[in-house]
């Protein structure tokens, strides 16, 4: 018992976050069901099914990080690992693009602010599993190599997702059409890229520097955390009084 209480203590963030996250996607369904319900409408049940792939990533992730405390796993089975997360990571950060479903408006259905919470809620919710499986894959790249190639991973990460995510609003494309049609994937995909088009650029160059904003900036409040409660640690230390290296009874 008191393994299993120093386990939850030990992990406790870590498991506020897993816990608040199936909290999260159990409200944008709970949300979703209960507009289903009262308006006899299946809009917005989509976002369900997104919130499902963009936990696929976050899996992916969490299962590499673990393997990644025995060095052997990191050479044998995380690249193989890597790659599965790679395909279906742009499926968190492409929720963000959901928003644009408010601009269709909702007619007599629902009100306007139900489906803003529900659109933005669901958005937010695969955006931080998206961020969170990043920051674990990061995680191993820098304790593997070296922090700075950890940032570069971020960047590269960052660029590959924003076309990812291109490839499935505009083009049409999907995570799962790779592993069932790779050969006719792979040739329209490099038709995309030897004749890109502006808005290609545009949303590419955009959606990269905003996903990093949100990932930085969440990284840097976690951090900041982390040196308040060193520092509060280390003047509790300060204040303690000093004990004897040797009793003298």
């Amino acid at each position: 018992m008191n393994r299993i209480k120093n386990f939850v203590y030990r992990n406790r963030h870590n498991i506020a976050v897993f816990v608040l996250l199936n909290l999260a996607c159990a409200a944008c369904i709970a949300l979703v069901g209960a507009r289903v319900v009262y308006t006899d409408s299946s809009r917005h049940t989509g976002l369900i099914w997104n919130l499902f792939l963009a936990w696929i990533p976050f899996i992916l992730a969490y299962f590499a990080h673990a393997l990644s405390r025995k060095r052997v796993w990191v050479y044998l089975a995380i690249p193989f690992i890597a790659m599965l997360w790679l395909l279906f990571f742009p499926n968190a950060p492409y929720m963000l693009t959901d928003l644009q479903d408010l601009a269709r408006g909702t007619g007599h259905e629902a009100p306007l602010w139900y489906d803003v919470i529900i659109v933005v809620w669901c958005s937010w919710t695969g955006t931080l599993l998206g961020v969170i499986s990043l920051y674990l894959m990061q995680d191993i790249i820098s304790r593997t190599f070296n922090r700075w190639l950890g940032w570069v991973f971020v960047l590269v990460i960052s660029g590959l997702s924003s076309f990812g995510i291109y490839l499935g609003r505009f083009v049409r494309l999907n995570s799962w059409d790779i592993l069932q049609n790779p050969t006719e994937t792979a040739i329209e995909i490099l038709g995309v890229v030897i004749d890109p088009s502006r808005r290609l650029a545009v949303f590419s160059v955009a959606y990269t520097f905003f996903f990093l904003f949100i990932f930085l900036l969440l990284y840097s409040f976690s951090h900041m955390l982390q040196e308040q409660t060193t520092r509060a640690g280390g003047i509790s230390e300060q204040a303690a009084p000093a004990q004897p290296a040797i009793s003298l009874r």
